[in-house]
């Protein structure tokens, strides 16, 4: 992982998931792009979550999914809110970052697919594993 090169495929490979149209198209990407057990935890939720949670007396919670199946929904509803539509699409908003070995920091944002304007963004770390898959990643949703 210490090609740039290599940093900005996995980066893209990574972006696209969040893009892609096909459903089989979709699963097989996640199923190449993270481990069998990766996670995904949400740091920071969406506010109507916090007071959702603020309201039952819980801390606010870290929203995670867990596997290719669970992965595989997440992707796929997230596609369906901000992609499906035509009016958004997900890129890369720089190059993305080797933080330490087998450690990316990848900023995103989504686009307006008629103004080109992004929208909305984040930042999202992620460890891979021995085979450049990711194990974990940490995502902070409006992180710039």
């Amino acid at each position: 992982m210490s090609n740039p090169l290599d940093i900005k495929q996995w980066a893209d490979r990574y972006v696209a998931q969040w893009n892609e149209p096909d459903p089989a198209a979709r699963a097989a990407l996640i199923r190449e792009v993270w481990a069998l057990d990766g996670v995904q935890v949400l740091v920071d939720p969406p506010q109507e979550i916090r007071e959702a949670a603020a309201g039952l007396a819980f801390p606010v919670p870290p929203l995670e999914v867990r596997g290719h199946d669970a992965l595989n929904a997440r992707v796929t509803r997230a596609y369906e809110m901000f992609v499906a539509s035509g009016e958004h699409v997900f890129e890369c908003a720089e190059e993305a970052a080797l933080l330490l070995p087998n450690v990316l920091g990848i900023r995103w944002s989504m686009v307006s697919t008629s103004t080109g304007q992004a929208v909305g963004g984040g930042l999202d770390i992620l460890a891979l594993d021995s085979e450049g898959r990711i194990r974990t990643d940490h995502q902070f949703i409006g992180a710039n």
